[in-house]
Formats: structure tokens, sequence, C-alpha cells
């Protein structure tokens, strides 16, 4: 893919280093942090950032006072000043100034040869192993608001951001380590007056148990804020004296940490991410409680002419299946959280509804088998025997052998009431009703299958006091992929929020807490093509209706859903993302043309999801019209169909 369309996504590339540091040797520690801004400006980064106090080192204790150390950090700096005169990156590094009488602990803006804002430390802890109050003042105390550096004058304070003159959403703030451990970090003010980016330079030592609660702090600040927060603290070889530092780096975005380094490498240590400031905009649209906060616009702003590099690839994971967790702990926790949901909202609706039953059609297919497991766990709950869930297998013209008895063996396996009707003759009949010819296999042919199925579960449910349990997943939702007012209705349905891709892990984690003979059926249904079964079996006896055959990949769609709904990303961004995170599996072509297919659908059958029935929400993405989606049902898919177009002839894809 070339440099062009990767540079188009907008990210900046940032890098949080960990140099190793001599405490009061600033030449070597110079000489370091040139050595490793270097390299990041080779990597392509926007900004390179720098440790608290990393031109002295942190641990100089008492030495802070001594002059000699306090000019050799001023003509560090201006070393790292007159390195950067040709390099288009921003280099942000800690050290300790004299002004006014008062020494700070500041944080300098190096760019192209220009020292452009210095940031001094607020909140100074002075407890335990911390005595920064011996030496430093507090910023929120600073008299001056410029400083006189390399004969230039230089914005100096708490009040200050650096932004891109041609982008303003590129707009950083900086706070410096115990400033994020305040009950109100000085990073929640810049991001109301327009940081989405805020640098955090610490020297935050390791203690048992630390590690987890920075990142815990990095990562909600992030989520608060709306921003990338880039954290970067000081490493092993400052001053063991008492205590030891860890070098912890890491780069959260909107809550979620993109990329963590490892600590205690006497090396030092550093990470590099891709981070997505128009993700964090768009979070801020999206997010009523942003839109009411307050801002006195009380910031003085920077603002610098930003290059941003040429980048030949993403440091950042995309993920091709953003619905279903990578780790086999975490997924097996989402799963069973996921089966509670569904199974307790089916509890409440069956309570409120004074209903005795649970009547559900099973094809012996995915959707109808978790939907299944859901009516079991609610009869648990209910304290209910399984002699309530009223399952009905109906097979019709292109039922196979091979769902006809997985639906029988669930039935069997789970000690339900289990009903057989078959429906090829009624719906034999209603085509001579209207007549259709029923070797015309079309629309007609397989919706009315569909639709004599939910006729007779409608039915059913008024004759035995329950009600209709839903089958159809979010994908499907997604794409209109089901019969309008036949499998598309429903009395309630518990899996209107779970997307295809989590719906065969939901099964598999169920199956492995299960006896032998029900997992075995499970298995089974898990390994059997995804189809609605409307056209008749091939020859052999095999589906001869695949759904991805037609549609393409529910993992390309998923995706695509994730991008377009949660994300709000642009068709050309989730078009690049999707070529980037399926490319050893699918082509650029077989993408774009999948995502054709998702624009044209998820547009068109907005009519179907503004009467669809209740549901529980599971995840972020959800498509009831009553509380997370809202569109005409008559929209125009024109404009994201161009911009596909425009993308596809930029990756040279006809």
């Amino acid at each position: 893919m070339s440099p062009d369309v990767i540079s188009g996504l907008g990210y900046v590339r940032i890098s949080a280093i960990s140099p190793r540091v001599t405490p009061a040797d600033v030449d070597a520690n110079v000489d370091e942090i040139i050595k490793h801004a270097g390299t990041a400006h080779r990597d392509g980064a926007e900004i390179a950032l720098f440790p608290e106090l990393s031109i002295t080192g942190y641990t100089c204790g008492d030495l802070f006072r001594q002059p000699t150390l306090l000019h050799a950090a001023l003509h560090g700096l201006e070393r790292i000043r007159q390195w950067s005169a040709d390099i288009q990156m921003m280099i942000v590094v800690g050290l300790p100034v004299v002004l006014s009488g008062r020494l700070y602990n500041i944080a300098a803006v190096v760019h192209s040869g220009h020292v452009i804002a210095c940031i001094p430390k607020i909140y100074l802890p002075n407890t335990q192993e911390f005595y920064d109050l011996r030496w430093f003042s507090s910023g929120r105390n600073a008299v001056d608001n410029t400083i006189l550096l390399a004969d230039e004058i230089v914005p100096f304070g708490t009040d200050v951001l650096v932004a891109d003159a041609n982008d303003p959403t590129f707009t950083i703030g900086i706070e410096i380590c115990e400033d994020l451990w305040s009950i109100e970090p000085p990073s929640g003010k810049m991001a109301r007056d327009g940081a989405t980016i805020i640098l955090n330079l610490s020297a935050s030592n390791d203690v048992v148990g630390k590690a987890s609660y920075r990142r815990d702090l990095v990562r909600m600040q992030s989520a608060r804020t709306f921003t990338a927060y880039v954290y970067c603290s000081a490493g092993p070889t400052e001053s063991t004296t008492d205590i030891v530092f860890g070098g912890h780096c890491l780069i959260a975005e909107c809550g979620e940490v993109l990329v963590e380094g490892e600590r205690l490498i006497l090396e030092g240590s550093s990470v590099t991410a891709d981070v997505d400031i128009t993700h964090c905009v768009q979070e801020r649209l999206n997010g009523t409680s942003w839109s009411q906060e307050h801002s006195d616009s009380s910031f003085r702003v920077v603002q610098i002419d930003v290059t941003r590099s040429i980048k030949i690839d993403v440091r950042r994971k995309i993920d091709p299946w953003p619905f279903v967790p990578a780790n086999d702990g975490d997924r097996a926790e989402r799963c069973k959280e996921i089966l509670s949901l569904q199974s307790t909202a089916l509890a409440v609706r069956l309570k409120r509804s004074r209903s005795q039953t649970m009547v559900l059609g099973l094809s012996g297919g995915l959707d109808s088998t978790l939907a299944l497991i859901v009516c079991v766990l609610t009869a648990k709950k209910l304290g209910w025997e399984n002699d309530s869930i009223r399952a009905i297998s109906m097979p019709g013209h292109g039922t196979t052998e091979r769902t006809r008895r997985n639906a029988l063996e669930l039935g069997r396996t789970f000690g339900i009431m289990f009903s057989h009707i078959p429906i090829t003759d009624a719906v034999n009949a209603h085509f001579a009703d209207i007549q259709h010819d029923p070797q015309l296999t079309n629309v007609v042919f397989e919706n009315a299958q569909a639709r004599e199925r939910t006729q007779i579960l409608m039915d059913m449910a008024n004759k035995v006091e329950g009600i209709v349990v839903g089958t159809g997943d979010l994908s499907e939702i997604a794409l209109g992929w089901s019969t309008y007012n036949a499998d598309h209705m429903s009395m309630y349905n518990p899996n209107s929020g779970v997307p295809k891709t989590l719906v065969k892990h939901l099964i598999a984690w169920y199956a492995s807490e299960s006896t032998e003979d029900v997992a075995a059926v499970l298995h089974d249904i898990l390994d059997t093509p995804i189809s609605p079964e409307l056209l008749p079996a091939k020859d052999n006896g095999e589906i001869s209706q695949r759904t991805e055959d037609v549609i393409g990949p529910y993992e390309v769609h998923d995706f695509f859903l994730h991008r377009f709904v949660r994300m709000h990303d642009s068709i050309s961004k989730i078009a690049v993302l999707a070529c980037l995170a399926f490319s050893d599996k699918y082509s650029q072509s077989q993408i774009l043309h999948w995502l054709g297919v998702f624009i044209s659908r998820f547009i068109a059958n907005q009519f179907k999801r503004s009467c669809m029935p209740d549901g529980v929400k599971i995840g972020s993405v959800a498509l009831s019209p009553r509380a997370d989606w809202r569109m005409p049902s008559d929209a125009s898919a024109a404009v994201w169909k161009a911009e596909l177009h425009a993308i596809s002839t930029s990756l040279h894809v006809d």
C-alpha cells in the first residue's frame, strides 16, 4: 500500500522514550536523548517524549541547588535545540530551570531549532520517598509568563498549549508526573480547551502493583478527556539509593492502551504508536457530556507548522475482530457476561409479560442455537424447568439432513419441549394460492418459507401462553439479512446486540462448560456453513445457499460495522484499515467489493431496523431505533459510494 494512502489516515506518530540516564551527567544524558530522538525521527515520529528531568536525571537531590548543574542543564537544552534545527519533529524533555528566584521542574518543547514552550510542574509530591518541595516551586505560583532562552523569549507557564497552525485538532497539552495523580489533573482543563494529545513526563518509581495502577490512571484519563495520552517515566539507571524506576512507557487513546513497553530494561526502553486524533475529536462530538463542558479559554496557544511524516506502515494494532477479545481468559469472561446479560433481559421480559413459555424456531444453525442457550440460562435464572422452552424445528425446501439432525439433538440433549413441524406442504399450498411456480426459486420462494415459520411460532406462542424468542443477530440486522415480518420479527430478541463473530465464541464457550453430549452437537453446529437454507440442497444433500458466498465474510462485515457505527470512521479510512487488517486473507478488490455491499445493504435496510423488536443492548454497537441508531429509512448511500469509488481509485482497484 502506498505511503500516500497510509499517511492519508492522518495518524500522529509519537515515541515515548526512557533512555539510560546518569544522574548529574548532563552531557551523557543529552547524548542519549539526541541518539534516541534521531532514531525516532528516522522512524517517522512527529513527537519524541522523554521523562521528567531527563537532562539531569530525576534523582539528583540537593545537587539541584548547585548552579553548576543548573547551568549545565541549560547548556544541555541548548545542545538539543541546535541539533533539532534540521529535524521536523517535536522533542519534549525535562530539566530544572531557575526563574525569578524560584526553581522549577519543567518540560521544554523543542521544534526545528527553537524552544517554543516551557511548562512547569504543578503538583509536587512531598511524602515518603518524594521530596520535590525541598527543591522546586509549583508552576501554579509562577510570577513570570515568559523565559529567556538562547536569546529567544519563550512562553512559560501552566497555561500553555502547543498546536499545529494548519490543523487545530493537533493540539498538545503537557503535565508532569504527579499532576496526573491529582484530584483534578490539569489535562482535563487542557482537553476542554482543545488539547487532543496529552504528554506526561514522569519519574514514578516502581513498587509492587504500582505499574497496573499507573496504567489504569493513564487509560482512564485518556477516556475521560477523549485524548491520546502519552506517558513516559524515568528508567532503572536513575539512582537506586532507596528506590528503583522502571522506565514505564505507554500510550493510550480514548480509554484503550495502544502500546505499553517493557519495564526495568537497563539499556533503556521506548514505545511508538500512531495515535488517531480524528478519533478523539469524533468521540467528543458523540459524547453528550463533552458538549456541556465549560471552557474559559484561559490557555495561551503556541502555534507552529508541524510537518507530518511520510509513513510506510501503521504503528497501531488494527484488530480484525474488534468484537472478540484476543486473550482466552478475557474472551471467556466476556462470553459469560454476555450470556448473563441476555438471560437477565429475557427473564425480566417474561416476568413482566406474565408469560409461561419461551417459543423459538430451532434450525440447527448458529443463531437459533445461541437463542436456545439463552433460554436455558433464563429458565435456570427464573427457577423454571427446561420444559418451559418450546423449540420447533420447521424443515422446508432447503433444510439439509445435517441441520435437521442437529436441531433434533439439541432438543434431546437440552431436555426441552421439542416439536417437528414440516412446512413444505403448507408453503406449496401457499404458492398455489398466490399462483407462484415453485420451480422459480426467487425471493418469493425464499420469503414464503420464512413467513410460514414465523406464523407457526407466533400462533404457538399464543397457544402456550408464551413469547416468541427472536434469533437474528446484530450482523444480520446491520445487513438486513432477514425476511421482513418473518425471522425479522419476534416478541423479544436477546441476540439483537450480538455480532456474528461473537456468536460462535459464545456457543464454543458454553460447549466448554457443558456435558459431553451437549458439547458434541454444539461443535458440529459450529462447523456447519452459515445458511438460511431457503433454497433446495445440492444433489449430495449439502447446503447449496451459503450466506457468506452471497454477501461476503461476516468477519469482514463485523469489522466494517464496528468502524462505521462505533468508530464513526470515513469510508476511505475503513477501506484502508480493512485492507491492512485482512491483508493475509483477502485481496483488496474483495474487501472493497464487500465494503460496497455493506454500504448498500446497511443504508437500504434501515426500514427493517426502524420496526425491529425489543432486544437487549450488549456492547458498544447496537442498532435499536429507540436507543442507539436513528436514521431515515429512505436515506441515500450516494456520498458513501462516491467515497468508496475515490479510495478504490487511490488503491488502483477497479
